[in-house]
């Protein structure tokens, strides 16, 4: 008898799943369950798999991940969503480790985890903190400004891309949910525990995977007048100890050797590196990581392990 944890992904097809689908092949631990191709879109099917899992990966539509957890009936499946579907829902744990003890110890009992999204990921990692430090008034008018890798888009703009489909100015960055909309507001208002959604401005370059997530304070604003090294404290010691999230000098100046912070530094890994920058006056944040790590797969795979009791950084 198999001592492996069986574990479904739910939407393999995807960049997402196709990434967790990667990484767990390589793995000495785990059966995956495969379902026939023209099956996959069957309930009666999908219901099978989906309870015969030790864990399920849902990669899937919102409405489509929310029809795979109503198929769930075996009290001991365990499920990682990385659709929006549930990551406000509070029945469900927020797959974001890092963010605290009790954060973490929700998702080692859990057994429905809501997994981040991309950009809330490097949102929720710079603001949470200062929020929970008392930095932020209730009512600062956050902005956040990001770039990510055009796989952050799906398949469909990933196969446009690539094609000779391509037109010119897919060459370029470009901006997009400039009605204020983007699906992740919702996330990080409501993770970060902010009275106002900020402004968000995120950007789609002509780069496969790695992002970008920025934060700028004005120190006047503030609850009080912090420094660049006090802000940088703050974040030091709420990320003190953890393996995947690392808070980088002050300033930056070792890592950064040539004055850029590029988006794609972090790639196929599940790091994520945290940057305080700027002056008295006006403080930069900045998240790096890659979009499909520790935005999307990589952080699906660390919550699973978590769920597990095993070694986070198995598979990573």
């Amino acid at each position: 008898m198999s001592n492996k944890f069986k574990v479904f992904i739910d939407g393999k097809a995807g960049t997402t799943g196709l990434k967790i689908y990667e990484r767990l092949g390589k793995r000495d631990d785990i059966e995956i369950l495969l379902i026939d191709e023209d099956k996959r879109k069957d309930s009666a099917e999908r219901a099978k798999m989906i309870n015969s899992a030790d864990v399920v990966f849902l990669c899937l539509p919102d409405a489509a991940a929310k029809e795979a957890v109503a198929l769930c009936t075996n009290p001991d499946t365990r499920i990682i969503d990385a659709s929006t579907a549930h990551r406000t829902d509070p029945a469900w744990d927020y797959g974001f480790p890092e963010l605290s003890e009790k954060h973490r110890e929700n998702i080692r009992k859990s057994k429905r985890v809501a997994n981040p999204g991309c950009y809330a990921s490097g949102f929720i990692s710079l603001v949470y903190p200062l929020i929970q430090a008392g930095v932020l008034p209730e009512d600062y008018p956050v902005t956040c400004h990001a770039v990510s890798g055009y796989s952050g888009a799906g398949n469909k703009m990933i196969n446009v891309i690539e094609s000779d489909d391509k037109t010119f100015e897919m060459n370029s960055p470009r901006q997009y949910a400039l009605g204020q909309q983007h699906k992740h507001l919702p996330e990080m208002q409501k993770i970060c525990g902010m009275k106002y959604a900020p402004m968000f401005n995120p950007i789609v370059d002509d780069y496969y995977s790695g992002m970008v997530v920025s934060v700028p304070l004005v120190t006047r604003c503030l609850t009080k007048k912090y420094t660049p090294a006090e802000i940088h404290e703050i974040m030091s010691a709420h990320y003190a100890g953890q393996h995947f999230v690392k808070v980088m000098e002050l300033g930056g100046a070792e890592t950064l050797a040539d004055g850029f912070l590029a988006a794609n530094t972090l790639a196929d890994t599940n790091d994520m590196q945290i940057f305080v920058c700027g002056n008295d006056e006006q403080i930069l944040l900045c998240s790096r990581f890659d979009n499909l790590g520790k935005g999307a797969s990589g952080a699906a795979m660390q919550n699973m392990n978590i769920m597990l009791g095993i070694d986070e950084t198995k598979g990573l």
